[in-house]
C-alpha cells in the first residue's frame, strides 16, 4: 500500500523526466527508502508552487478535510471552498467542480466510493500537515466563518424554519448549522464574533436552530431533548445556542447587549443554563450563574432542573 501511495503521490515528477533513465532513478530512489513523509514534503512543495487560485484552492482542501467534525461529503466540501468571506449570497459559478478540487491536491485528497466522502490520501498525511506551521492560521476559525458566512446568506435566512432536512441546493447548511459552535469554541476570532452575532439575532426563527437540535437528538445523549412539533417554533434563542456549544468569548458579547432574557425557555421548556450544565460547559455555567436574576432552579417540561442534568450526565 505504501509503495504503491509513493508511486502514485510521485508520478507527476516522474512523468516530467525525459528519458527512461531518469524516470527509473527517481523510481528506485524511492524504493531505497524514500519514505512517505519526504513524498508528502515534496508533494507539499509542488502544491505551493502552483499558481494563483490553484493554491488557494489546494490550500483550503487540506485545511478543510482534516479539521472538519466529521467526514464531508462530495457536494457539501465543494459548497464549502464556493464560500467567500464577505458575500451575501453563493455564487453557484464558484463553485470548483470535483475534478479541479482533487487537481489542486496533486492526489493528497481522495474520494471514498463507497460513503462520497472526501478523506486524505493516507491516515499519516494528517499528523504530517499539522508539523507545518506554514500551512494553515488558524483553521477552526476560518472554518467556523465559512459556516456563519453561509448561515447568513439571504437564501439561507429566508428558509422555512420548520424544514427537517436542507434543500437539496444547499448542501453545507447541515454541517454549518450542526458544527459552526464546535470550530468557533476551538477558535473564535473578531470576525468571528460579528458573523456569530449576526446568525444568533431571531435564532429561534432560522431553519439552523432546528437542524441543530434535530441532529442532536440523533446523537441519542442523556442530555435534553427537543420535542418536535411540525409546526411550532423552536424557541432555541441565540443565547440557548451559545450555551450548548459552550462558547464562552460569543456568550460575553451575547450578555453585554442585554437583550436576551437569561431565564427564557425553548419549546422544552429548557433554559440556557440547563443546556450548558447538561453539555458540562464549566465555564458558561459559571458566566450564566453570575448573571442578575438567574434563576439556577428553573425546571423543563420532564421537571429537570439545570443541577439534575448536570447529575445525569455526569459534570461535577
Amino acid at each position: 500500500m505504501c509503495s504503491f501511495l509513493l508511486v502514485s503521490l510521485n508520478i507527476d515528477p516522474i512523468l516530467e523526466e525525459v528519458t527512461i533513465r531518469q524516470r527509473r532513478k527517481i523510481l528506485e530512489e524511492m524504493v531505497r527508502g524514500k519514505g512517505l513523509s519526504e513524498a508528502y514534503t515534496a508533494t507539499l512543495r509542488r502544491l505551493k508552487a502552483q499558481k494563483g487560485n490553484k493554491l488557494i484552492l489546494g490550500q483550503k482542501v487540506l485545511m478543510w478535510v482534516p479539521h472538519s467534525e466529521r467526514p464531508l461529503l462530495v457536494e457539501e466540501l465543494c459548497h464549502a471552498m464556493g464560500v467567500e468571506m464577505g458575500s451575501v449570497e453563493m455564487d453557484l459559478e464558484n463553485i470548483p467542480a470535483l475534478r479541479t478540487l482533487l487537481a489542486s491536491c496533486l492526489g493528497l485528497v481522495t474520494v471514498e466510493v463507497s460513503s462520497s466522502t472526501v478523506r486524505l490520501v493516507h491516515f499519516t498525511l494528517k499528523e504530517h500537515l499539522s508539523s507545518d506551521p506554514t500551512l494553515f492560521h488558524n483553521p477552526h476559525s476560518e472554518i467556523a466563518d465559512a459556516c456563519l458566512t453561509y448561515l447568513n446568506f439571504e437564501g439561507v435566512r429566508d428558509l422555512s424554519p420548520h424544514l427537517d432536512s436542507p434543500p437539496s441546493e444547499m448542501p453545507l447548511l447541515e454541517y454549518a448549522s450542526c458544527f459552526w459552535g464546535k470550530h468557533a469554541r476551538r477558535c473564535a476570532t473578531e470576525n468571528t464574533k460579528i458573523l456569530a452575532l449576526r446568525l444568533l439575532d431571531r435564532f429561534d426563527e432560522r431553519v439552523s436552530a432546528r437542524l441543530l437540535l434535530l441532529h442532536h437528538n440523533k446523537d441519542r445523549n442523556p442530555c435534553p431533548y427537543f420535542y418536535r412539533v411540525s409546526s411550532g417554533p423552536t424557541r432555541f434563542a441565540g443565547l440557548h445556542s451559545v450555551a450548548f456549544f459552550g462558547i464562552a468569548e460569543i456568550l460575553t458579547a451575547v450578555l453585554d447587549m442585554k437583550e436576551w432574557d437569561v431565564n427564557a425557555s425553548d419549546s422544552a421548556e429548557c433554559t440556557a443554563l440547563a443546556w450548558a450544565a447538561a453539555r458540562g460547559n464549566e465555564e458558561v455555567v459559571r458566566m450564566l450563574l453570575e448573571q442578575d436574576g438567574v434563576d439556577p432552579n428553573k425546571a423543563d417540561l420532564v421537571v429537570r432542573t439545570p443541577l439534575s442534568w448536570a447529575a445525569e450526565c455526569g459534570h461535577e
